[in-house]
């Protein structure tokens, strides 16, 4: 019996969105670290794409079913574009990351229908220590600003938590065209 993978849980705002992403749909996961999320999805049944600059964290991964890994440096330019199939994923997972100039590939690679689920570290997080420079923490409502006139926003959250540790966050979860989502 396979031992359990030593990794941080998945965020709870990505547990609880994740039955909204079409069954059997493909899932991308950018900047995925040690594929917490990957996992998750890849649990429920849908093929994932994990984009990091650093596959040590998914290399238990690399060569499963269902599972495409992409060493990428995701603000060197490209990935996005360059994607198997040209993206078209019905979930896009990011957390705990942002590089602003991402957002318009980000929104462009969900298929109609496709969720995006969103969550980092926004303005204030700094009297809580890293991240703490303005270049990697939203301003207030800027992923509302991000999405606004493409997606439409099922749920959207700012402010502080306690867990997994203190920190200020902005989260949002988002679905691409003007159909109503089952929630």
């Amino acid at each position: 019996m396979p031992t359990p993978h030593p990794l941080s849980p998945p965020s709870p705002w990505v547990e609880r969105f994740a039955p909204l992403v079409r069954a059997g749909g493909g899932v991308l996961d950018l900047a995925c670290g040690g594929g917490r999320h990957l996992r998750l999805f890849r649990s429920r049944g849908h093929p994932v794409t994990g984009i990091d600059r650093d596959l040590g964290g998914v290399a238990d991964l690399e060569g499963s079913a269902g599972v495409a890994l992409l060493e990428a440096d995701l603000e060197e330019g490209g990935p996005l574009d360059s994607l198997p199939g040209g993206g078209g994923f019905a979930g896009i997972v990011v957390t705990n990351y942002l590089h602003r100039p991402l957002f318009p590939a980000i929104l462009a690679a969900l298929e109609p229908g496709g969720l995006l689920i969103y969550e980092t570290f926004a303005d204030g997080n700094a009297r809580f220590g890293r991240p703490s420079s303005p270049d990697f923490l939203l301003r207030p409502g800027e992923l509302l600003e991000a999405v606004r006139g493409t997606l439409q926003v099922v749920a959207f959250e700012q402010g502080e938590v306690a867990v997994p540790k203190p920190a200020v966050v902005q989260r949002l979860c988002a679905v691409a065209g003007q159909e109503p989502l089952r929630i």
